[in-house]
């Protein structure tokens, strides 16, 4: 992301001014006005995936209004999700006032005029009309209703929204429309969820957002010996056939990924040195790997030292005692983590 607005850039009188004009460019322009007497502080940031437009934002307590002359003049004809990670925002639209937790998340029409007070910190996707693929008459029944972001479906949307925070500008342009393409696919199966219609979803759509809900559980437990091909379908509610076929679109078998992903966290931890006193096998344990032989020789297979080895390299890198890098490229190519993009 990048960061266009930071209030420690302006002065008191007009930092809250200059947050209107950045907000009206890069989201929509929306009346502002601050809740006390404190001087407006703040930054957002922005990553734009084309159509689809990803915000991080901090703002100190003010209150914003989006009223129907500002329509008027300028509508970008969008819904807005917004996702709550700290403090409190109250939004009020179509009749409908929701005070939002930190975990919450909610809804919203720029098309329609609303009101807002709000402090803290939150992630916004915006996106037009037009790309939901959902009856929009529908979709305003839920307009400004509290949303679980913590748990669920909607638990995977904050979390990709928090990870495309943390992206870099050095993504492609195949790389921003496979991004667009996956946070769309997670919204809306998180709007059908809550509207009871996830049978009207494209089947595209279904099928992406599956895969990464599959990712996001594998992730979740890998530190399970007990995480196997029949479990994870089983907890998916799909066959075993399905899934490997899931993987298969994606040029990954589901054991391999498994395993490469159980190997990443073994060299994490094995290269941190608040670690180094914690035995290798209590490592691998940790991430699904209970018997310390089958590790070390998975571990030379891939990448051709032992762990022990591996350790000693990396910690001596950190202390200037040696070489090494703390970095293992495996000896062959084996499926990575797809990170989103796939």
């Amino acid at each position: 992301m990048e960061k266009i607005y930071d209030s420690t850039d302006f002065s008191a009188h007009d930092a809250l001014d200059a947050w209107a004009a950045t907000t009206a460019d890069a989201v929509m322009p929306t009346g502002f006005r601050l809740a006390g007497t404190e001087p407006f502080h703040g930054w957002l940031k922005v990553a734009s995936l084309g159509a689809v437009q990803v915000s991080a934002m901090a703002y100190h307590s003010f209150r914003c209004m989006r009223t129907p002359k500002l329509i008027r003049r300028a509508d970008p004809e969008c819904f807005q999700v917004a996702f709550m990670r700290s403090g409190r925002h109250v939004l009020e639209q179509n009749r409908s006032r929701t005070a939002l937790q930190p975990g919450e998340m909610a809804i919203f029409d720029s098309s329609r005029p609303f009101e807002s007070w709000a402090d803290g910190e939150s992630l916004l996707i915006q996106f037009p009309h037009t790309l939901l693929p959902l009856p929009t008459s529908r979709i305003h029944r839920i307009l400004a209703r509290p949303l679980p972001g913590d748990q669920g479906i909607g638990c995977l949307l904050a979390d990709f929204l928090t990870r495309l925070e943390g992206i870099g500008a050095d993504y492609t342009p195949q790389d921003a429309i496979r991004l667009a393409a996956a946070s769309l696919d997670l919204v809306t199966v998180v709007v059908a969820h809550h509207l009871e219609c996830e049978s009207e979803v494209p089947a595209d759509s279904r099928q992406r957002s599956l895969y990464l809900r599959v990712l996001a559980y594998i992730q979740g437990h890998l530190g399970d010996p007990a995480l196997t091909v029949d479990a994870i379908a089983a907890t998916h509610h799909i066959s075993v056939r399905s899934l490997h076929r899931l993987f298969q679109q994606h040029g990954v078998s589901v054991r391999a990924w498994i395993r490469a992903q159980r190997m990443e966290r073994c060299c994490r931890d094995l290269a941190d040195p608040t670690r180094r006193h914690q035995p290798i096998a209590a490592i691998a344990a940790r991430w699904g790997f209970p018997r310390p032989a089958d590790f070390t020789r998975a571990f030379r297979t891939r990448y051709g030292i032992t762990p022990s080895e591996f350790r000693d390299r990396a910690y001596g890198h950190r202390t200037g005692a040696g070489p090494g890098n703390g970095r293992l490229v495996p000896r062959a190519r084996t499926p990575q983590a797809p990170d989103h993009r796939s």
